[in-house]
């Protein structure tokens, strides 16, 4: 297992990606990648309203913090946040530039959570069984929300 997580290892360019691989080595069951092809389920979500955006890291953040502040100015006196994973810290960054676009009149408020993730592994050859992997990843829900007058 340590052989795969140095092989994933030396493709990530950012060292704490890096020691984060080394770590996960120790706790994924391990998975040979000859045998099996790993294939990330979507996460659950919440249920979507009007006035929840969901950020990742695909998206442009420009395009994802305008959305929100479009939102508050349409006369929406709250608006949700939620990042996943990787997308937390522009989540929270969202959050500040809005409170800061606000001048005093916007506040946040934070909620943290742990999600289960499914992978599914495929096998590459008909003598292994299909498999499923269950792990878990951190995610951040904002309140972003106009102070009352």
């Amino acid at each position: 297992m340590a052989e795969a997580a140095k092989r994933v290892g030396d493709s990530l360019s950012n060292k704490k990606d890096k020691k984060i691989v080394e770590k996960l080595a120790d706790t994924v069951p391990p998975m040979d990648e000859e045998e099996y092809q790993l294939r990330k389920r979507l996460p659950r979500k919440l249920p979507k309203r009007k006035n929840d955006i969901y950020v990742n890291m695909q998206s442009n953040f420009k395009g994802q913090l305008e959305r929100a502040q479009r939102m508050l100015d349409a006369g929406s006196n709250e608006v949700f946040i939620h990042g996943l994973g990787h997308a937390i810290n522009r989540a929270i960054n969202i959050a500040l530039q809005l409170k800061t676009r606000g001048l005093g009149t916007i506040e946040v408020s934070t909620n943290t959570s742990t999600v289960e993730l499914i992978d599914d592994l495929y096998p590459e050859k008909g003598d292994v069984s299909e498999e499923v992997q269950s792990r878990n990843n951190s995610a951040v829900h904002i309140r972003v929300f106009r102070l009352s007058s």
